[in-house]
């Protein structure tokens, strides 16, 4: 059984993940990172200083707004608007992936890029941006053509990899498809040496009793906030 890691890289796991593994998918300076807007809406400081701050907003034109998650409430600074969303639960995969049925199951790759934002909007996973695939592997179940379900790898630093949006369309919720899909990503991403883990709203009792089951554990809650300058 995994033992669950402690603070550190998931705590700041937008700021690990693009100085390390996903610099090439944004952009940053000395205290400040931040994904391209078409592929992730994330951001990353080093720290919580004004400095820090001043350098994000380098990064964020006018009218624009990126998303800060953080173990701790923000510090109010000025110049910085900072509007907090709602609270975070962050779950590390502890148990053992079941064997999954993968006959179904197709590589999703840049041409279903158009299919994968429309499922997203449909069934509204989390922030999904017309390159959010380049971030790492999805794989999806297609029915008569219409990609109908999928789950995939988002924000990646050293040892750890974040399973993300895992959407099943209406029509075909309740069939274990998600836990189908989830099981082969957990066994893939083990099988490079990573821990899988993932985010959920806390107040999603329906989604965390499903990963329980799968055998995530929480680790810690963190605060989402949006922030523009």
């Amino acid at each position: 059984m995994t033992k669950l890691p402690d603070a550190g890289l998931l705590d700041n796991l937008p700021w690990f993940a693009l100085t390390t593994k996903q610099a090439h998918l944004g952009q940053g300076a000395e205290l400040a990172a931040r994904y391209h807007p078409d592929v992730a809406a994330f951001a990353g400081m080093a720290n919580t200083t004004p400095e820090a701050f001043r350098q994000l907003g380098l990064l964020v034109p006018p009218g624009d707004h990126v998303l800060l998650t953080t173990p701790e409430l923000l510090p109010s600074v000025e110049g910085v608007h900072a509007e907090r969303l709602f609270s975070v639960c962050q779950m590390v995969d502890t148990g053992e992936p079941q064997s999954a049925v993968q006959d179904d199951v197709v590589r999703l790759r840049a041409p279903d890029a158009p299919a994968m934002l429309e499922l997203a909007l449909e069934t509204k996973p989390g922030p999904f941006g017309t390159r959010t695939h380049e971030m790492g592997r999805y794989i999806g179940i297609r029915d008569g053509g219409r990609l109908i379900a999928m789950a995939g790898e988002r924000m990646r630093c050293e040892g750890y990899t974040e399973i993300s949006a895992v959407c099943v369309n209406d029509a075909n919720r309740g069939k274990g498809i998600a836990g189908r899909l989830m099981n082969i990503l957990r066994r893939e991403i083990r099988a490079r040496g990573d821990t899988p883990f993932l985010h959920v709203r806390d107040d999603n009792a329906t989604a965390i009793g499903l990963y329980e089951r799968l055998g995530f554990r929480a680790r810690q809650t963190l605060h989402l906030y949006r922030v523009g300058f």
